[in-house]
């Protein structure tokens, strides 16, 4: 699984957004800044999320982005959705809609089984956790295997 440039961007933007919930709305500028992201770029994923729901635009001299709901109620998923689709496609087709014959036949399972674990994943951590630095105890277990850090 990879997870492109934009998503990356996003969910960074949402966690500046997520952490700064209580200062009002943060400026598109000041989140390129504070994140290291290209300001046109983030404009887009801005927008993205704007019309997916996930952000607040306000006009104006105090204007800026905010959450539209609390960093809890996001998930990782949800902001990774709403910039870049499904969560697992191949050849961006959703696996459901796959079909494979003969010796092959068998992979729609295995793709099947790994759109579910990446889910259970990025639809169990919200913003609020990882703003936090509180993983759950199930994800943060993972990195505790020695080959989690290493590139095969």
């Amino acid at each position: 699984m990879r997870i492109s440039a934009r998503a990356d961007y996003a969910v960074r933007a949402a966690l500046q957004l997520a952490a700064s919930q209580d200062d009002g709305p943060l400026k598109a500028e000041a989140i390129a800044e504070a994140q290291d992201i290209p300001h046109k770029f983030l404009e887009g994923i801005l927008n993205d999320m704007r019309r997916g729901g996930l952000v607040l635009s306000q006009r104006g001299g105090n204007g800026g982005y905010r959450l539209a709901k609390p960093a809890r109620s996001i998930s990782i998923a949800d902001v990774i959705r709403v910039v870049d689709g499904p969560l697992v496609a191949v050849r961006g087709v959703r696996p459901p809609d796959l079909s494979y014959t003969g010796p092959a036949q068998a992979l729609l399972p295995l793709w099947i089984a790994l759109r579910a674990n990446v889910r259970e994943i990025l639809d169990g951590v919200s913003l609020a956790d990882v703003a936090a630095s509180d993983l759950p105890a199930d994800v943060a277990a993972l990195t505790d295997a020695p080959d989690a850090w290493t590139n095969p």
